[in-house]
């Protein structure tokens, strides 16, 4: 029996956890998938047999799938708990490029890609998906990618050596954007096509030019913007989550004692001495 559950969904790419309880040694009936996917194992193990070759899958072996294959799973050891990250074509395409050709489709899965793995999954967790989730994915995806893909990528150091070197500016214009609230800056990807790079191009730039990621200086900026508030009397840290683009009220709150060490309700009261304790909910 299998059974999925979306852990995160964007018009670019969407991650899965994917549960079977199946227990065969035989072949599955072959079948078609239609989108590009990275599958990384959680728990257990399994077989795959594509394009010709078989795979013993586990915690230290992923694999990378192409649209239009067949393929074949079995299961001597019992069921097993995935991470399936499936990509549009278009974002395959800024990963492994135009004539990306796969030399194989097995992933080693070193300790930092495990890592890799578990940080994206607790990431998925906090409900920033369109900055730290999508950080941390398309560092997994340059990690696996580049063990499969044969030949040169966009991602590659020949590739980044050859981009032209104007990081500083970039990364002023993508500072220049948050700061002004640009509705593109309201995920990497679109603030990406806004500056016409790669959303990977922009994640890297970012670290080397600052030396924090672009998901540290999106929330400094945020952190800020929600201390004015509060100094300002601002009461309901709902509605100051939903407008400083959080995903709920509790992603505020992890994210200021993340950073400053202290939940909003305590940083409004040594903001504004004498402010009285908010209801529960404020």
């Amino acid at each position: 029996m299998l059974s999925a559950t979306a852990l995160a969904v964007r018009p670019d790419f969407s991650v899965t956890a994917v549960t079977c309880q199946d227990e065969h040694t035989r072949w599955s009936e072959a079948e078609v998938r239609d989108d590009y996917r990275v599958v990384l194992v959680r728990r257990g193990r399994f077989r795959r047999r594509a394009a010709g070759a078989r795979a013993d899958i586990d915690r230290t072996m992923s694999y990378v799938g192409v649209p239009g294959e067949e393929e074949q799973f079995a299961h001597p050891a019992g069921g097993d708990d995935c991470t399936s990250i499936s990509l549009t074509p278009a974002l395959w395409q800024v990963m492994a490029g135009d004539t990306a050709h796969l030399a194989t489709q097995s992933v080693y899965v070193d300790a930092r890609l495990d890592l890799t793995h578990r940080r994206l999954l607790a990431t998925a967790r906090t409900g920033d998906l369109d900055y730290a989730l999508t950080e941390e994915l398309l560092g997994l995806l340059a990690t696996t990618l580049g063990q499969v893909v044969s030949g040169p990528t966009p991602l590659g150091a020949q590739a980044l050596a050859q981009a032209p070197r104007n990081e500083a500016s970039l990364v002023a214009a993508a500072r220049q954007a948050i700061t002004d609230g640009h509705p593109a800056s309201d995920g990497l990807f679109p603030l990406a096509g806004l500056l016409g790079v790669s959303p990977y191009r922009l994640s890297r730039s970012f670290t080397r030019e600052l030396g924090i990621s672009v998901t540290r200086y999106r929330n400094r900026v945020r952190i800020g913007r929600a201390l004015d508030r509060l100094e300002e009397g601002e009461t309901s840290l709902a509605t100051l989550a939903a407008d400083l683009g959080f995903a709920d009220q509790a992603h505020l709150s992890r994210t200021m004692r993340q950073y400053l060490g202290h939940t909003p309700t305590a940083l409004r009261r040594l903001l504004v001495p004498g402010t009285p304790i908010p209801p529960v909910g404020h």
